[in-house]
């Protein structure tokens, strides 16, 4: 099963995400319901394995931390892939990345090495973008460059299964991890 751990958004940042991406003209963007910050990607697993991690996991214990979501950047350089907004939630957040690894290795499922760069992902772009579809994201870039959504606390995360289809991931949310008050 494709797998992945995730700070699901409050309804709030979902809206206001979603009427951003109607500036958005290229690109496929990514569903309303499908708006989420990636901890770590699991990648297909057996069901024995993201089990045995949901245990691990249930054990794991973070104290609530607040996140923010500014600022847009593209993954992809000349040619872009994607385009997101970052996320800040400090060191509470990169230290909640590092025990989710710790805890998936623990668990058998060994995660590429690569650097942490919270993000939503807003819109995934095709390889053969055309000039005048480069020049559109760029205009977002430059208008929407310094936007800010209103900070929310983060008090859990899930572990998600996602689906691929023709139209897209579905994902589906398989457990909730609350953090301690």
């Amino acid at each position: 099963m494709r797998a992945f751990l995730a700070i699901d958004l409050p309804d709030t940042a979902r809206e206001a995400i979603s009427r951003l991406q109607d500036d958005l003209k290229p690109g496929r963007k990514v569903p309303e319901e499908n708006l989420h910050l990636t901890l770590a990607f699991l990648d297909d697993q057996p069901q024995s394995v993201l089990e045995h991690l949901h245990g691990a996991l249930g054990d794991l214990t973070f104290a609530p931390f607040d996140l923010t979501l500014s600022g847009l950047d593209l993954f992809g350089g000349k040619r872009p892939r994607l385009i997101y907004l970052k996320a800040d939630g400090g060191a509470a957040l990169t230290g909640l990345h590092k025990a989710l690894r710790g805890v998936a290795r623990v668990a058998g499922i060994d995660l590429p090495r690569e650097r942490f760069r919270p993000h939503v992902t807003l819109a995934r772009f095709r390889r053969d973008l055309e000039p005048g579809q480069v020049a559109q994201i760029g205009s977002f870039l430059e208008a929407y460059h310094s936007i800010a959504l209103a900070p929310f606390t983060v008090t859990g995360f899930s572990l998600f299964a996602s689906t691929l289809h023709p139209d897209g991931a579905v994902h589906e949310e398989l457990a909730c991890y609350p953090s301690q008050t």
